[in-house]
């Protein structure tokens, strides 16, 4: 089988100005990166706003293994799926973040026979948001930390700066640092570190925003410290917000590419989605369901971490309404949700899939208790058993769930045609009867015991003695009411990565509470969830490399 980077090379794309007048987009409202990369003036938006909207469809997935369960690849072939059926589809995915490219996950365009073109750039700088995002967020650090050294008119407790900085690099040594270090002239010493590009909130109001506007707005609302006094400090106090939105003049108009089959495709922004929300950008959304019959977007991770972010926040803040959801499943995940170790994986074990499809139940049961409907998409792989296979389309179907193979990987948009029957059949005979868990105006702990009892199974939550007064400071404060984001591991419905399955009997515990004001979210904070990962011992960066020639090798 060839690699996902020999099968990209060999596609034949279209010049982005055909794919672009596909989805009736005018010359001049592209701004060209190159033959095959545009961006889309976001005055577009503006101009079709009375145009109804298609067709909104959410891929999932169940908890998954180290390596992964094909969200994106699932993604990108239900909507070549879709055009090979003759409906129009757009796929409307997340950047990928340089530091899984060089690390150990790969990108995040497909694999396979499913992926977005031209994959090399679109894993590597692609048009410079994520570098946009990373200088807006340090000029930011930049002005707080000068505004200190400059006298601290607003008095500010360097002791209370919570306003990292950020890097799109896994790069462990820069967790925690000191800065201002070598004398006066250099600033004042203070303790510091880095997070991820991906982390950093100036991403996450990115992919929120409707507007340059409300991106400057919610720039300005941004909390980076807090007085000796114990009142906040916003990013609007520093001034920062006017260079901060002129740093992402261009980063705000949503890229346009296509996939291998030369369907259109939206990829823009990618906050994480633990600390984040894990979608992508609103703006990309709302436009694709102005061009298309059929949108096609993600979250991040299990259902139990992105659908719900994708529900509970995502569409609160931009008045979405999905009308389904494709929960991406494999046998390898429900195996080894079953027990099974990573290494054992590929032999047929009936019991083991029995036990671990209470991951899938579980996932199909929060999926309903939004009101959308839900679609299990079985990516097929090469060790499946079709007894394996049989048994989960079975279990499926007593549910009420439609349930269908997917082979988009290996067979490319023919491999979906099932899934993208499926999904029309869903979408034109089943109403979705979407709403949020919760209401915004309940106490930060009801919506925190709300969402763990209900989507993850758990019997209540315990809050630290330190997460405790941070809750009353937030509420004193007023900034209680707003949505949650919880932080978690994606390997569990519980906040323990090794309790698999379905588990039962378990409390989630919030250690902290953060505030990430500009977004419109309080993030909470459960287990270690890393910010800044760290490489492999042996980095994906060690095997890519650039030939004489200029072919790009070893990018998976």
């Amino acid at each position: 089988m060839k690699t996902d980077v020999q099968i990209a090379q060999e596609a034949t794309m279209l010049p982005i100005s055909e794919v672009a007048s596909k989805l009736g987009i005018d010359e001049d409202k592209l701004i060209h990166y190159g033959k095959y990369k545009a961006k889309v003036d976001l005055g577009l938006l503006e101009e079709l706003k009375d145009k109804p909207d298609g067709k909104l469809v959410l891929v999932t997935a169940i908890n998954p293994t180290p390596a992964g369960e094909g969200k994106t690849t699932t993604n990108i072939g239900l909507s070549m799926g879709l055009n090979k059926i003759g409906k129009s589809a757009i796929t409307a995915l997340r950047e990928p973040s340089l530091g899984p490219s060089f690390g150990v996950k790969g990108g995040a365009a497909g694999g396979g026979y499913a992926q977005v073109v031209p994959m090399e750039d679109i894993n590597l700088h692609f048009t410079g948001d994520f570098h946009a995002i990373t200088t807006a967020h340090n000029l930011i650090s930049a002005l707080l930390d000068n505004h200190i050294h400059q006298g601290n008119a607003l008095n500010i407790d360097p002791r209370r700066v919570v306003w990292k900085r950020v890097l799109d690099m896994n790069d462990r040594a820069l967790r925690d640092i000191v800065v201002g270090l070598g004398g006066k002239p250099n600033g004042m010493p203070r303790q510091d570190g880095f997070d991820i590009t991906v982390a950093s909130e100036i991403m996450a109001i990115f992919c929120l925003s409707k507007d340059l506007e409300d991106f400057k707005a919610r720039v300005g609302e941004i909390i980076v410290a807090y007085k000796f006094d114990g009142s906040p400090v916003f990013a609007k106090d520093l001034q920062a917000q006017g260079a901060v939105a002129l740093l992402m003049k261009d980063a705000v108009n949503p890229n346009l590419v296509q996939t291998l089959e030369n369907t259109p495709a939206l990829i823009h922004g990618g906050p994480f989605a633990n600390i984040a929300h894990g979608c992508n950008s609103m703006l990309a959304t709302k436009l694709a369901l102005k061009m298309a019959e059929y949108t096609i977007t993600e979250a991040g991770f299990g259902a139990d971490l992105g659908a719900e972010k994708f529900f509970d926040i995502k569409c609160r803040f931009g008045g979405l309404k999905p009308d389904a959801t494709v929960i991406v499943a494999t046998i390898r995940a429900l195996k080894y949700n079953g027990g099974v170790k990573k290494d054992e994986l590929g032999s047929e074990n009936l019991e083991a899939l029995a036990k671990g499809f209470e991951n899938l139940e579980k996932h199909i049961e929060n999926v309903n208790k939004f009101g959308v409907p839900a679609i299990v998409a079985i990516n097929k792989f090469p060790t499946d058993t079709e007894a394996e296979l049989n048994y989960v389309l079975e279990r499926c179907n007593s549910l009420g769930a439609e349930a269908v193979l997917s082979e988009v990987w290996g067979k490319g948009g023919e491999g979906g045609i099932e899934m993208a029957k499926a999904v029309v059949k869903v979408c034109e005979t089943k109403e979705s009867n979407f709403k949020p868990l919760y209401d915004v105006e309940d106490s930060i702990k009801t919506k925190i015991e709300k969402i763990a009892k209900e989507v993850y199974g758990a019997d209540g939550v315990d809050f630290t003695k330190s997460c405790e007064k941070t809750i009353a400071n937030i509420e004193k404060l007023g900034f209680d009411k707003m949505p949650i984001c919880m932080a978690k591991t994606q390997y569990s419905l519980s906040d323990d990565p090794t309790l698999l399955g379905r588990p039962r009997g378990f409390k989630i515990t919030v250690r902290d509470i953060k505030v990430s004001r500009g977004a419109g979210f309080l993030v909470a904070l459960t287990g270690e969830i890393m910010t800044m990962p760290g490489l492999p011992k042996v980095p994906a960066a060690n095997n890519i490399d650039i030939l004489p020639s200029g072919e790009i090798v070893g990018l998976f």
